[in-house]
C-alpha cells in the first residue's frame, strides 16, 4: 500500500516536472515567436520613418528649390528694371548733352550776333552823333538867315508859332470830342442792345414749337388694319371719341394723327399707343381707354399749374387758376409754347418790376396770367386779353393783375406800371429770334438767301443749305482756290452771311475742296 503510494507520488511529481518542462518549451517557443513578431514590426516603422524622411525630404527640397527659383527671378525682375532705368536715365543724359550742346551753338552763335550788332550799333551812333552836330550848326545858320529876312526874333517867332499850334490844337481837339461823343453814342446803343439781349437770354427757356400731327410707331403694318377694324368701325368710333383724324397711309410701321388742338392730339396718342400695347381695339375698348387717359391727363395738368407756381414761387392762386396754367402746355401761338411763353414773361416783368422798385410777387403773377384767357374753351367768342381778364376777375385776382391781364394789347386802358411792363414783357419774348416759327415761305426763302450769298463768291461750285439752315456746305473748285485760300473764304462767308441775313442762333460755313486725280490702267 505504502509502495503503491509512493508509487504515486513519484508519478505525480513526474508528470509536474513533465508539465513544467512541457509548459516551460512552449513559453520559450512562443517568447521567440514574439519577439521576431516585434523586431519584424519594429523593422517596417522603421522602414517607413525611413521613407517619409525621405519623402519629407524630397518636399523640402523642392520648397526650397522653388522658393530660391522665385527669389532669383524677383531679383532677375528688379535687376532688369533698374537695368531698364538706368538706360533710360542714359538716354535722357545723352538727350539733355544734345540739347545743351544745341543751345551752347545757339548761344554762340547769339554772341557772335550780339558782337556784330553792338558793333555796327556803335559805327552808326558815332555817325549819328556826327550828322546831329552838322544838324544843328545848320540849324543854327538857318535860324539866323531867317531872322534876317523875316526880321523877327527867334523868340518872336516860336510865340507865334505856338499860338498857331494851339489854335489848331484847339480844332482838332474839338474835332475829335465830337466824333468821340457820336461813337459814344453809337457804342451805347448797341452796349443797351447787348445788353437788353443778354437779359432776355438770361430768363429765355427752351420752346418747344409744336405741329399740327403726332405720328404713331407700330410694329408692322398688319396693325393697321385693326385699327382701321371691319368696314372701319374702329377708326370712327377713335375720331369720334378722341376729335382726331387718324391718317393711316403708306408710310411704313407708322399712323399720323391730326388734330390743331394739342390736347385732344396727346389724348389721342396716348390712347392709340395703350390700345396698340393692349391688342384689344373695339369701340367699346377704345372709348374706354379714351376716358381713362383724359383723367391722367387732366391731373397731369394740375400737377403741372402747381409746378409752375412753385417755380414761379407764387401762391394763392384759385383751383381753376391752377387748371388753366396747366392747360397751356397744350396750347401754343405761332409754334410758341403758351406755358413756356408766359414763364418767360413771368420772369421778364419780375426782373424789371424790381429794377424799378414795383413789387415783383404781383408783377409775376400777372406776367403768368396774361394769355390764360388763350385756354378758355374755342368756341367762347372775344379777344383772348378780355376772355383772361374776366377769368381772372371771377377768381378775385388782385386788380393790378386783373388790369394788367385785361390791357396787356390795350383792350382796355392800363392802370398800373405793371401792365406796360408786362405788354413790354410779351413783346420781347415773342419778338426774339427763333421765339416763333416762320412761315414755310420765308423758311424756304431764308435757305435760298444763304446758298446765293455762299455761290456768289468766286471759285465756288455749289452751295447747300442743311440742318435747317443752320449750316452751309460750300464746294469749290480745287484749280481756283487753295487750301490757304479756303480759310479766308469761309471767314469771308460768314461774314457776308452776318451782315445781310437775320437768322436765330448760328450758321456754320464748311468749305470743301477736294481733288480727284483718275488714271486707267490698260
Amino acid at each position: 500500500m505504502q509502495n503503491d503510494l509512493i508509487i504515486v507520488i513519484a508519478v505525480a511529481a513526474i508528470l509536474v516536472v513533465l508539465s513544467f518542462v512541457f509548459g516551460w518549451f512552449i513559453n520559450s517557443k512562443m517568447g521567440r515567436n514574439s519577439l521576431s513578431v516585434a523586431k519584424e514590426k519594429a523593422q517596417s516603422i522603421i522602414d517607413d520613418a525611413e521613407k517619409e524622411a525621405k519623402h519629407t525630404k524630397r518636399e523640402k527640397l523642392l520648397e526650397v528649390k522653388d522658393e530660391w527659383l522665385k527669389k532669383k527671378q524677383e531679383f532677375d525682375t528688379e535687376v532688369n528694371a533698374k537695368k531698364q532705368k538706368l538706360q533710360n536715365h542714359e538716354k535722357q543724359l545723352e538727350s539733355r548733352e544734345e540739347s545743351l550742346e544745341k543751345k551752347y551753338e545757339v548761344v554762340t552763335q547769339k554772341e557772335k550776333v550780339l558782337k556784330d550788332a553792338e558793333k555796327t550799333f556803335t559805327t552808326q551812333k558815332e555817325d549819328f552823333d556826327r550828322k546831329h552836330t552838322e544838324l544843328d550848326h545848320l540849324i543854327s545858320e538857318q535860324n539866323v538867315r531867317l531872322e534876317k529876312i523875316a526880321g523877327l526874333t527867334s523868340e518872336d517867332a516860336k510865340k507865334m508859332l505856338m499860338e498857331n499850334m494851339v489854335n489848331k490844337a484847339k480844332a482838332d481837339a474839338a474835332q475829335s470830342i465830337k466824333e468821340v461823343r457820336d461813337q459814344a453814342k453809337i457804342d451805347a446803343k448797341k452796349e443797351a442792345q447787348r445788353i437788353t439781349i443778354q437779359a432776355i437770354q438770361r430768363t429765355a427757356v427752351d420752346h418747344s414749337v409744336e405741329s399740327t400731327v403726332s405720328v404713331v410707331q407700330i410694329q408692322n403694318d398688319e396693325m393697321k388694319g385693326r385699327i382701321i377694324g371691319r368696314e372701319g368701325r374702329n377708326i370712327r368710333a377713335f375720331e369720334a371719341a378722341t376729335g382726331v383724324d387718324v391718317i393711316v397711309d403708306d408710310t411704313p410701321e407708322a399712323v399720323i394723327l391730326s388734330a390743331f388742338d394739342q390736347f385732344r392730339r396727346e389724348v389721342a396718342r396716348i390712347s392709340l399707343e395703350r390700345l396698340i400695347a393692349d391688342g384689344r381695339i373695339h369701340p367699346a375698348r377704345i372709348e374706354e381707354i379714351v376716358a381713362k387717359v383724359e383723367l391722367e391727363l387732366d391731373e397731369e395738368i394740375q400737377k403741372e399749374g402747381e409746378n409752375t407756381l412753385i417755380q414761379l414761387g407764387l401762391h394763392g392762386l384759385h383751383i381753376e387758376l391752377v387748371k388753366h396754367i396747366g392747360r397751356m402746355k397744350y396750347r401754343s401761338s405761332y409754334g410758341q409754347n403758351l406755358l413756356q411763353h408766359s414763364i418767360e414773361v413771368a420772369y421778364l416783368t419780375g426782373i424789371m418790376a424790381a429794377e424799378l422798385g414795383f413789387d415783383t410777387n404781383l408783377a409775376r403773377r400777372a406776367g403768368l396770367l396774361h394769355d390764360v384767357g388763350k385756354t378758355i374753351d374755342r368756341n367762347v367768342e372775344g379777344p383772348h386779353a378780355l376772355l383772361g381778364y374776366d377769368l381772372v376777375k371771377k377768381y378775385n385776382e388782385h386788380p393790378i393783375v386783373v388790369n394788367a391781364v385785361g390791357s396787356h394789347h390795350e383792350d382796355i386802358e392800363m392802370e398800373h406800371p405793371i401792365a406796360a411792363l408786362v405788354q413790354a414783357a410779351d413783346a420781347i419774348s415773342g419778338a426774339r429770334p427763333g421765339a416763333r416759327r416762320e412761315p414755310l415761305e420765308s423758311y424756304v426763302k431764308r435757305l435760298e438767301n444763304l446758298e446765293a450769298i455762299a455761290k456768289s463768291f468766286e471759285g465756288v461750285a455749289k452751295t447747300y443749305a442743311i440742318q435747317a439752315g443752320r449750316e452751309v456746305r460750300v464746294i469749290v473748285e480745287p484749280d481756283k482756290v487753295d487750301d490757304v485760300f479756303s480759310d479766308r473764304l469761309a471767314a469771308d462767308i460768314a461774314q457776308k452771311i452776318q451782315e445781310d441775313m437775320e437768322y436765330p442762333g448760328q450758321i456754320k460755313v464748311t468749305v470743301i475742296r477736294e481733288v480727284r486725280k483718275i488714271a486707267y490702267a490698260k
